[in-house]
C-alpha cells in the first residue's frame, strides 16, 4: 500500500524572487514543481521535454512504474514556459518574454532543491529536453548529482548532429511564425492556424519512416488513419500551449550545449570530466539525435556512462515510453542501473 495518494499530488510554486535570464530579467520568475515520496529517501530529479507538462511525468513515476516514490523522493520540474503558470510575467508577458536557457533551468531548479533541504541528488532523468536537462544537472553540479539518465537525446554539442537539429526546429517555429494568426506575438486569441501547422510539421521527425510504415504503428493502432491521427493527437495535443510558450522553448532547446558550460577543450573534454554515472539511452530510429551520436558522447564518458539502444520503431517518441514496450525495455534498464554500486 502506497503512502500517499498518488493523484492527490499537487503542483508546487517556488518564488525566486527578481531573476537574471539569458535574455533579460524576469521581475518574479516561478518555477513549478512536485515532488513525490518521503525526503528521507535518495532523491530523483525529473525535469520536463518540449510539449511536456508535470501531469505528463506521472507515467513514469508510481508503484510498479519506472521510478517507485516508495524508494525515493522524486522532484518533476516544469520548464520555463512550459505553461504550468495562468499568471503573467507583465510586462515580459507575450512575445516580451525574455530567452531562457537550459542554464537559467537548471540554476533555478537546483535553488528549489535548497529549499526543500536536498544536499545530493541520486538520479536525474529526462527524456529529450529533459534529457538534455539531465546533461547539465551532470555538468553544473558535479558534487550534487551521483546518477543521470538520457532518454532520446544528446547534449545538442556532436558534431554531426546541431545543424540538423537547427534546420528541424527552424521547419515548425516557421510555420507558426509566419502563420496569418501569429501577429508576431501579440494575438488575442489562440493562434489555431500557426499551431496547427506547428504540430504538423514536427510529427513525422518525432517517430521517423518505420512508425508510419503500417497503420498499426499509429499509437499502437488507436486511430483509423493519418489524418485522424494527426488531429486528434497532435493538434489537439499543441492546442492546449499558449504559441509564445513554444517559441520561447524552441530557443531553449536549439542553443542548449552543455560543452558550453567547460572552459575549453570542447565536448570531449567537457564530458570526460562527468563524475556522475551516466545511462544513455537513445532510440534505434530516432531521426533528432540518432544512436551514433550517443556512441561518440559515451565513448567520451568510458569510465561514467554505458548505452542501451532502445530496439523501437517508434523513434524519438519511444524514449517517453507511450508505447509499453518500449517502457518495459526502459523501466528494466533504468531500475538495473540503479541498483548498480
Amino acid at each position: 500500500m502506497a503512502f500517499f495518494e498518488f493523484s492527490a499530488v499537487k503542483t508546487r510554486y517556488y518564488h525566486h524572487g527578481r531573476l537574471h535570464v539569458e535574455g533579460g530579467v524576469l521581475p518574479d520568475a516561478i518555477t513549478a514543481y512536485r515532488t513525490y515520496g518521503e525526503p528521507k529517501n535518495p532523491c530523483i530529479v525529473f525535469p520536463t521535454c518540449y510539449g511536456g507538462r508535470l501531469d505528463s511525468q506521472a507515467s513514469f513515476v508510481g508503484p510498479n512504474k519506472i521510478i517507485d516514490p516508495e524508494k525515493y523522493f522524486v522532484v518533476t520540474f516544469a520548464l520555463f514556459s512550459n505553461g504550468e503558470l495562468s499568471l503573467k510575467y507583465t510586462p515580459y508577458n507575450g512575445p516580451y518574454f525574455p530567452k531562457v536557457s537550459y542554464e537559467d533551468n537548471i540554476r533555478a531548479q537546483h535553488k528549489v532543491l535548497e529549499h526543500l533541504g536536498i544536499q545530493k541528488v541520486h538520479l536525474v532523468i529526462g527524456f529529450s529536453m529533459g534529457g538534455q536537462q539531465a546533461y547539465y544537472w551532470a555538468v553544473m553540479y558535479p558534487d550534487v548529482v551521483e546518477r543521470f539518465v538520457s532518454l532520446s537525446t544528446v547534449s545538442l554539442a556532436c558534431a554531426s548532429e546541431p545543424l540538423h537539429l537547427h534546420s528541424f526546429i527552424d521547419g515548425p517555429r516557421s510555420a507558426l511564425l509566419a502563420s496569418v494568426d501569429y501577429q508576431e506575438g501579440h494575438y488575442t486569441s489562440p493562434p489555431q492556424r500557426g499551431i496547427r501547422a506547428l504540430a504538423r510539421a514536427y510529427c513525422p521527425w518525432a517517430y521517423g519512416q518505420t512508425f508510419f510504415r503500417e497503420k498499426k504503428y499509429l499509437m499502437n493502432g488507436q486511430f483509423p488513419d493519418l489524418n485522424s491521427f494527426m488531429r486528434e493527437h497532435w493538434e489537439a495535443g499543441m492546442l492546449l500551449w499558449d504559441a509564445n510558450d513554444l517559441v520561447t522553448l524552441f530557443h531553449t532547446w536549439e542553443m542548449g550545449d552543455v560543452s558550453k558550460m567547460c572552459d575549453h577543450g570542447g565536448l570531449a573534454k567537457c564530458l570526460a570530466g562527468i563524475t556522475a554515472k551516466g545511462l544513455i539511452m537513445p532510440c534505434k530510429t530516432d531521426l533528432y539525435f540518432t544512436p551514433e551520436d550517443s556512441e561518440y558522447e559515451v565513448a567520451c564518458m568510458p569510465n561514467t556512462a554505458k548505452l542501451a539502444v532502445i530496439p523501437s520503431v517508434w523513434g524519438h517518441i519511444a524514449g517517453n515510453g507511450s508505447n509499453p514496450d518500449d517502457f518495459e525495455f526502459m523501466k528494466a534498464e533504468i531500475q538495473k542501473f540503479l541498483e548498480e554500486a
